[in-house]
Formats: C-alpha cells, structure tokens, sequence
C-alpha cells in the first residue's frame, strides 16, 4: 500500500539559534519614532557581514547594499520604529502628562512601567492610576484618556523632575520585553515593527550563507517613522529611487475575541505570510510572490486593503513615478500592546517568501501590465 501523503507539509525552520539572540536583544532595544538610531546601529551590527555596503540617511533609515553598482536596483524593507510617549506637561506637584509618539493605546497604559529617556539616561516612572476603593462613588467610571493618564517618577514638585533631566520633548517607552510562549509564539513590544527588521536581515544573512549571486542590486532597508505617517519610507524612496519593492510589515490576527472579521478580513498566527491586494500592490509582482509561495510549499494567506495598505508600501508604490510594490505581512496578536504576539513558524515562512522571490526576479524584470 502506498503511503499516505501528509496533508501538512513539513515546517522548515530557518531563525538560527544564533540570530534568534539577536532578534532578542534588538527587540528589548528601545527604538521610539524620531530616536531609532541605537537600534539600527545594533541591526547594521548583525546585518554587515552579509552586505557589501551600508549607509544610514538624514533621518536615520538604514540600509545595506548587496550589488550596489547594480542599475537595477531592489528593495525589500521592514520600519524600524515602535509607538512611544513624550513628555507633554509636568505639574507644580511632581506628575507628567503626555502625548503620544505614534498610534499609542491609551488603554493599556494605567499600572505599565516606563522608561524616560533623558540625556542624562533613563530615568523609571509608572503609569498612575486611582485605586479601585476610589472609584466606586455610585457615578459612571472614567475610562483611561489621553486627557488623564500621567506618569508618576517619584518626584513631588517639578524642580525635583527637572533635576533627574526630565523635560517637555522626553520620550517615553514601555519596559516589557522579549520572551517565547509555549515555545509557539515570540511575545514583546514593538514587534510591530523590528520583526520585520529582523527578517530582512535574515534573507541577507540566507543569501550570503547560500552563496546566492542576484543579477540586481539589493537595497535591505530598516525606515523610520512609518508609526507617524511612513515618512522615512517617504524619505529613502527618493534618495535609492528603486525599481522593485518588497515592503514587509504586521498585520491583524483576526481569531482573538472582539475583532470582526466581516470588516478585518480572517487571518490568524501560525497560517502563513499575509500577501496583500490593494491599489498600491502591483498585480505582477505580486502574481510572482504567491507563485513563489506555491513553489516552494510556503503557506499563505490572503488580505484585501481599502485605498491603501497603511504601510510603506504605499509610499514606495507612489515614489519615482511609479514603483511596482508588494506587501508581504505577518499576521500578529494585540497590536500596539506590550505583549503583541507572532507565531514562530510564520517568521521562518515570511524569510523564505522574501528570499525565493527575490530568486525569482530577473535582471532589469519588467512589471509593466503591458510592454
């Protein structure tokens, strides 16, 4: 009798015990909107022995070349950047009110530990919040708001905070770091978006271990503030000017309770790389990813996006006059949370999507829906 054919494919794993070290340390490295450059000093760290050439721009976005005398030249790209807080006000008696630095949640801030980046170095403080005794008067509770949560540092006037270097502009991160749940998912803050940092580092690190020779140059790309508006995307897009770019970035799980998947589309951790459809999303190249994923038994899964994907893709896509983009997304748990969650098999899945399509682009390939 013939043996029966596994339904699943067998997962190939590809994060190296050594590069999960890495992946470790560089997520637990703050890396606030408009402050990413001790992170990406540390990925150039990693990413160099597999480059050619690196440069960091104005802003910050760094980037390693792979051919750089290429004309041709292709982008993949991750942001570098996690969602923060600035100090905004710090009242007669020791208390800091705040703004957020991104899409922070003000939800989940009452009771988090926090880091106030001085230059003087960070300084501890907390997230106050009153008491459950002091919040039963009979009236409808207040709700956490941008209007009154505050950070306590353990000052009692605003001479005292102004002596530990805390000022008006500070910004502001939460403690949480990395760790792995259920030796399934890998749990931290600002997942969203240093995974994908991490996983374009690691097609390089693929393509040198692989000995892979590409007819193009390769622009591995680690932009800054994509959290307020792509705008390092924005910025990098015109200096490379590219002719391809793969964009990887997080997107929604859609099983956990409270997310409607009528409007969110249903996408989950540990079913594969999300391919994108979007305006922004060029149909050929994105016909070459999943053709790529079907090759290679990559799982895959399927997202619609409404006028744009929210992510640098849109901003390489509408750079130069037109550049053929794609978005290859990891699905992730509790965005824009300290304990965002991504499942270990789709890291591996998403770097070898990247890495099989870069293989499957030729010299000078032209996307055009008509020649």
């Amino acid at each position: 009798m013939a043996k029966k054919k596994d339904d699943k494919q067998k997962h190939v794993a590809v994060v190296t015990k050594k590069s999960l070290q890495f992946f470790e340390e560089y997520i637990n490295n703050p890396s606030p909107t408009g402050f990413e450059y001790p992170g990406q000093k540390l990925w150039l760290d990693y990413l160099k022995p597999y480059i050619d050439e690196s440069f960091i721009d104005n802003y910050g976005t760094a980037v390693g070349i792979i051919n750089p005398k290429a004309e041709y030249r292709v982008v993949i790209e991750a942001h570098a950047d996690e969602i923060s807080w600035f100090v905004n006000y710090i009242t007669a008696d020791g208390l800091i009110y705040v703004i957020r630095n991104g899409g922070s949640d003000h939800q989940i801030a009452p009771s988090k530990r926090v880091n106030i980046h001085t230059d003087k170095g960070m300084v501890k403080a907390v997230f106050g919040w009153p008491a459950i005794h002091t919040r039963n008067g009979g009236d409808k509770e207040e709700a956490p708001a941008l209007k009154n949560i505050f950070l306590d540092c353990g000052c009692t006037s605003k001479e005292e905070v102004e002596k530990l270097g805390i000022h008006v502009g500070c910004v502001i991160t939460y403690e949480d770091e990395f760790m792995t749940l259920n030796d399934r998912y890998y749990v931290g803050r600002a997942l969203d978006n240093r995974a994908g940092g991490f996983m374009i580092a690691e097609v390089a690190r693929l393509l040198k271990e692989n000995k892979q020779k590409l007819p193009f140059g390769l622009y591995i790309v680690n932009a800054v503030q994509e959290e307020i508006g792509l705008r390092g995307a924005e910025m990098i897009a015109d200096s490379i000017k590219p002719h391809v770019a793969i964009i990887t970035d997080v997107t929604h799980d859609t099983t956990t309770p409270m997310i409607n998947k009528i409007t969110q589309g249903d996408l989950a951790c540990g079913k594969g790389p999300v391919v994108s459809y979007a305006p922004a999303v060029q149909t050929n190249l994105n016909k070459l990813l999943i053709e790529t994923a079907e090759k290679n038994n990559i799982p895959f899964q399927r997202q619609a996006s409404s006028r744009s994907t929210g992510t640098d893709t849109d901003a390489f896509a509408y750079s130069n006059g037109g550049v053929p983009s794609a978005l290859i997304s990891l699905p992730l748990r509790y965005m824009h949370t300290t304990v965002e969650m991504i499942h270990k098999e789709d890291v591996d899945n998403v770097i070898s999507l990247i890495y099989h399509s870069l293989l499957n682009i030729k010299k000078d390939h032209d996307f055009r829906y008509s020649k």
